[in-house]
């Protein structure tokens, strides 16, 4: 059976460095940070005191007031964040086969705060002070469950649980489904609303988090020598993905076409990737394979890039790898440095990021580059945005479990 073409034709995103696609990409290519200190607890007894919050959104916007007190914040950032890509997309619902339209979506932890506030009452005030919407709040697939209810799509239904790969597993199954024909039409990305003391704490025990709590905006500089760990962030970011007979069909604005997809294990470690990339490297060249493309064809990869020492180092060798000696005209730029990472929704954020890159034939930087480490020698767009042209990217996302994710894109003609 011929594969169906897959285009992506509207995005939403919610972010540390904005709400909304022109905010967002304004912010990228300026160089800004959207990390600062926490605000909504008191992070005195915390190594790490810093996070990516977002601080633009206003859920009323989006979502009736009665029903926000029954959503977790993840689940309203991806109600939110897929109400923007649908009107992107300019899409019509009452004009389409709403059975033909799926929702994929991925997150790492879902519903942390909701969580830890019923816990919270459990122990203070007993069992019967559990809220009925404890359970419906806190389980990881209610995002897709509950965008699918908002918008009464009922297409293919699932949540991808890959820790920070989620939202790229997500989206290379959507493509998938969407190349076989089973949907004409799918809701696919990744949500994320990590930011509690437990995550912190969790976080911050592993040694995982950065914890240069006095220069929060300096503090996530992937592939610099001086890097001590990842910034959480929180966010969302939807795509809506089409066949390209869908998408012509009612004459979509294309922002570009999803042409390849790989995913493999590591089998090595809880949260260490394996040595010098080994499974991250398969997942490139799967991806590059599927799309049916020279490793010289690609011209930009947005990196996993989280500012931890193992794997900026790691990533950086897979690249070798896989590209060879076209590894070093590549460029490379890890936008985790301005809004530090959002776990299960990174890769989803990332791959909007990806798609306005090639879009706009613009490449966002890697901030606060300023110790090169003589162990990441590639070139990471340093510090400023570069005009060039970009037919073909890929976006790169690991988890912890051994989890490896990685997502092509081309410019659509």
């Amino acid at each position: 059976m011929e594969k169906k073409r897959v285009v992506v034709t509207g995005m939403g995103v919610i972010s540390p460095v904005g709400t909304g696609l022109n905010k967002f990409w304004d912010s990228l290519v300026k160089g800004k940070s959207g990390i600062d200190k926490i605000t909504r607890f008191d992070t005195s007894d915390l190594p790490s005191r810093i996070a990516g919050e977002v601080r633009d959104f206003n859920p009323e916007a989006y979502i009736e007031k009665k029903e926000l007190k029954r959503l977790d914040r993840f689940t309203q950032f991806a109600i939110s964040a897929t109400k923007m890509a649908l009107e992107d997309a300019d899409l019509d619902l009452s004009t389409v086969d709403k059975t033909r339209i799926g929702v994929i979506l991925g997150s790492g932890i879902g519903g942390n705060a909701t969580w830890e506030e019923q816990h919270s009452i459990l122990l203070s005030k007993g069992p019967k002070r559990v809220s009925p919407f404890f359970i419906p709040m806190m389980i990881v697939n209610m995002a897709s469950g509950q965008v699918s209810m908002a918008f009464g799509l009922k297409g293919p239904n699932f949540t991808v649980v890959t820790a920070c790969a989620s939202g790229t597993n997500a989206i290379g199954e959507a493509f998938r489904t969407l190349q076989r024909g089973d949907a004409d039409i799918i809701i696919s990305g990744g949500t994320e609303a990590p930011i509690t003391m437990l995550s912190l704490a969790g976080f911050s025990s592993m040694k995982a988090l950065s914890s240069r709590n006095d220069e929060p905006s300096l503090a996530s500089r992937p592939f610099d020598r001086e890097r001590d760990g990842f910034v959480m962030g929180e966010g969302a970011g939807i795509l809506v993905m089409e066949s390209l007979d869908s998408a012509l069909k009612r004459n979509a604005k294309i922002y570009g076409e999803v042409v390849g997809y790989g995913s493999t294990a590591d089998a090595y470690h809880l949260t260490q990737p394996s040595p010098e990339g080994e499974g991250a490297s398969r997942a490139m060249e799967a991806a590059i394979s599927d799309a049916g493309i020279s490793p010289s064809d690609v011209d930009y990869i947005n990196a996993h890039g989280t500012s931890t020492p193992l794997n900026d180092k790691f990533e950086t060798m897979a690249i070798k790898n896989t590209f060879g000696e076209h590894a070093y005209k590549l460029a490379v730029s890890s936008t985790k440095s301005m809004t530090g990472h959002l776990l299960g929704a990174a890769g989803a954020v990332e791959i909007v990021a990806t798609l306005l890159s090639v879009y706009n034939d613009e490449i966002p930087p890697t901030i606060n580059y300023e110790n090169p480490d003589p162990e990441c020698d590639l070139d990471y767009v340093p510090n400023r945005a570069v005009k060039r042209t970009v037919n073909i990217a890929l976006s790169n996302s690991m988890g912890f479990g051994g989890h490896n994710a990685c997502i092509i894109v081309k410019k659509f003609k």
